[in-house]
This record gives C-alpha cells, sequence and structure tokens, in this order.
C-alpha cells in the first residue's frame, strides 16, 4: 500500500473491513473458502470475530465496554 491518504479515507477503509470481517464471522469464515473441515472453519470464524472486536475498539473506543459487552 503506497498510496497516500488522510484520515477520512482512512476510516472508511477500516469501517469496511469491520463490516467485512462481521460479514465472515456470521458466515462462519468458512463461505467460498474451498471446502474446509470443520475445525479450521471455526478457527477462522473466531479469528473474523476478533478483527470486528479489535476494529469496533479503533473505530469507537470504549463503546463495547459501554454496552456491557466485556469480553
Amino acid at each position: 500500500m503506497t498510496d497516500v491518504v488522510d484520515a477520512d479515507e482512512l476510516m472508511r477503509r477500516m469501517q469496511r473491513a469491520r463490516a467485512r470481517a462481521e460479514q465472515e464471522a456470521r458466515a462462519g469464515g468458512g463461505r467460498g473458502s474451498g471446502g474446509l473441515g470443520e475445525d479450521e472453519a471455526a478457527v477462522r470464524a473466531v479469528a473474523y470475530e476478533v478483527v470486528v472486536r479489535v476494529l469496533d475498539e479503533i473505530l469507537t473506543p470504549g463503546a463495547r465496554d459501554a454496552r456491557g459487552a466485556r469480553g
């Protein structure tokens, strides 16, 4: 990634990444993955859930704690 981006574009990119990770987590992490085993699909789903939580904290610091969704 060699593009120089402003803060608004960076925020949009992180929001798109969060939306995609949330979509993949809901799909079980295995959609379109070419026949993953059940264990690997579960690991991917958890990984996407973690990405969503991290991006939530970056985009809206403290919001999860305020909603009582500690974790």
